[in-house]
Order: structure tokens, then sequence, then C-alpha cells
């Protein structure tokens, strides 16, 4: 009985997982020489020579469709998950603290965190 706990443990510590191959080799040799590794890079530039279909998909051709999900908004000050905007900055807030700074800022630093996120207006 204690030998198959003993058993049970030592299968328990050898991880097999299914997508590796427990023959593969990655030292193999070919005619003396070390087989050399391409990067993703390589692969996607000979892909992007490759006379393809026009309808093939390939890494560099997959585009997904817009998300229903509204886009996440982060604080400018911290960068944590902002629930909070304040309607005179325009600024994005996360807590009561940061609220403080966005309303202590002055105006060419707000301008510049508006600028960074994309949203400054000089207009409006």
């Amino acid at each position: 009985m204690a030998n198959d706990t003993t058993e049970d443990s030592v299968h328990k510590d050898e991880k097999k997982y299914l997508f590796k191959n427990p023959e593969f080799d990655s030292n193999k040799t070919v005619n003396g020489k070390k087989k050399m590794w391409r990067s993703l890079k390589q692969i996607m530039s000979q892909e992007r020579n490759l006379p393809w279909p026009d309808n093939t998909i390939n890494y560099s051709s997959i585009t997904a469709p817009p998300s229903f999900k509204p886009a996440k908004k982060y604080s400018d000050i911290s960068g944590l998950i902002a629930k909070y905007k304040d309607p005179q900055t325009s600024l994005y807030y996360a807590g009561h603290e940061e609220f403080s700074t966005v309303r202590s800022l002055p105006s060419d630093i707000i301008t510049g965190y508006l600028t960074l996120r994309g949203s400054y207006n000089p207009i409006g």
C-alpha cells in the first residue's frame, strides 16, 4: 500500500506535456553541422515572399474584427484602471488622491498628458 502512494507521487512530479515530442532532439547535426534555428521574423519574411493565392491566411494577413467591448481607460497619473474622468481637464483618474493631483496640475502639464494620450484638441 505504501508503494502505491510513492508511485503516485513520482508520476505527479513527472509532467508529460502533450505538445512536446519526447523523442525530439534540439542538438541534431546534419552532415556534421549543427542545425540552425530560424526566428519568427525570418519565417515571416520568407512566408511573405512566397507566391500565395489571394485568399490565403497567413501571419501577416490576419486581421481581427473590431471589438464589441468598450476600450479600457487608464489613469493618466498612475496608469491604473480609471473609473473617473475630470470634466474640467478631461484627464482620467483612479481615486480621490489622484483627483486632487489632477486639479492642482498647471495647464501645460494637462496639455502634455492629453497629447500623450492622443486626445488633445487645441480648439475645444
